[in-house]
Order: structure tokens, then C-alpha cells, then sequence
């Protein structure tokens, strides 16, 4: 098995996260088309649309949502 570099986690999280995010929106958004017997396609036309931008922004946001978070919170 090939391993990413650890300098890396923080671009390969993006990219797990926003692949996810973006497919299952992009399922929800296509329900509609389930009875066309179009969903498939439509599927996977919304959802490498929706990654394309949502990869970047996710790339971008999540060191400041991070950053939001650690000082929201606290240990105890």
C-alpha cells in the first residue's frame, strides 16, 4: 500500500472530506431524478461539478475553522 506523506494530511483530509460532502449533496439533489431513471448520471455530473469547487474552498476554510474551533473550546 502507497502511504501519503504526513505534510500532506491536512490536502488529503480536504480532499476525502469534500469528495463526501459534495456526493452525498449532490445524491440529495438528484433524488428527484431516481424515477427518470437518470439519477446515475445526473449523480455524477453534479457531484465532480460540486467537488471541483467545494475542494478548493475546504482547502482554504479548514485551517481557519480549525483555528475557530481551538479557541471555542477547551480541556478540561
Amino acid at each position: 500500500m502507497t502511504f501519503i506523506p504526513a505534510r500532506y494530511s491536512h490536502l488529503t483530509f480536504g480532499v476525502i472530506q469534500s469528495g463526501l460532502t459534495s456526493g452525498v449533496s449532490a445524491a440529495v439533489a438528484s433524488v428527484p431524478f431516481w424515477q427518470e431513471q437518470s439519477f446515475l448520471v445526473h449523480w455524477l455530473s453534479a457531484w465532480s461539478i460540486s467537488w471541483l469547487i467545494m475542494l478548493p474552498i475546504v482547502i482554504m476554510a479548514a485551517p481557519v475553522i480549525r483555528a475557530f474551533v481551538h479557541r471555542m473550546t477547551r480541556e478540561y
